[in-house]
């Protein structure tokens, strides 16, 4: 643990910095291309936490995609967004967060006021931005994270939202993808129960507590799998596409997670 926190303040923070500085000239100018620069900053981070992604099938690209996901760990989002370039929708807590908060907004991450019901507009509008201009954007759904177990029954506000921002975009159809993650070994051994709760990220516990039991375990394994996209189109029950999604990415967890033959996953 003891060199993984001297690289980070060795090594990590500094290029962190250089690279925060980087991707805001990228987007100050508007360079098309800036998806490289997050990329990695988050290959980084996840050296330094001892993180290997394992990525299985990729993002939909034909159509504007909301990938919507099980949620873990704040180690998801550097796992993430180590393979693939796309927006986070994220807490408001989040953005407050020093450091973290800064570095999530030079990644164009949307952040939601769960407690603001009127808050659900303004996020759908901007998640359908970002998906009409070709980025995919990742829903953690479950509204909370899970110690990687289960999937907890999946929220389709923002689903719903997202549909009707499609209508200001002149968009007729859009794929709901189901994305999961699985933390499936340590140090090269499947991950027991007991070890999930080193890096979950679940109840009361504090971020500070949940970095040093990451930092404390060895080598992390990640599963990332994106499985086939669902067509919704403007009129479409927004909770049945999103019961659809969550069956899928249940399927998938616990087919990673006891090491069982795998359903179908996107290969683009």
């Amino acid at each position: 643990m003891i060199w993984r926190i001297v690289f980070f303040f060795l090594i990590t923070l500094p290029v962190l910095l250089v690279l925060a500085l980087i991707q805001w000239l990228v987007l100050a100018f508007k360079f098309k291309n800036w998806n490289f620069v997050p990329i990695l900053a988050h290959k980084l981070v996840c050296f330094n936490l001892g993180v290997k992604v394992r990525q299985i099938g990729k993002p939909a690209s034909d159509k504007p995609t909301l990938l919507v996901s099980n949620h873990i760990s704040w180690m998801d989002i550097p796992a993430i967004g180590s393979i693939v370039p796309i927006s986070f929708v994220a807490k408001a807590e989040v953005g407050r967060w020093p450091i973290v908060g800064f570095l999530a907004r030079l990644q164009k991450t949307i952040f939601v006021d769960r407690q603001k019901k009127t808050d659900t507009g303004r996020v759908a509008n901007e998640m359908g931005e970002r998906m009409s201009d070709g980025r995919a954007v990742v829903l953690f759904a479950e509204g909370t994270s899970d110690v990687g177990l289960h999937v907890l029954p999946f929220r389709s506000a923002l689903v719903g939202g997202t549909q009707r921002a499609m209508e200001n975009d002149h968009i007729e159809e859009m794929y709901i993808q189901p994305m999961v993650i699985a933390y499936t070994h340590l140090n090269g051994l499947p991950i027991s129960a007991a070890e999930r709760s080193k890096i979950a990220w679940i109840g009361d516990m504090g971020i500070e507590d949940n970095i040093l039991d990451i930092l404390s375990v060895g080598a992390k394994t990640t599963t990332i799998m994106f499985g086939e996209p669902i067509t919704i189109k403007r009129g479409d029950d927004r909770k049945l596409a999103t019961k659809q999604a969550e069956e899928k990415v249940r399927e998938m967890l616990v087919a990673n997670n006891r090491q069982m033959p795998l359903p179908p996953a996107h290969k683009g």
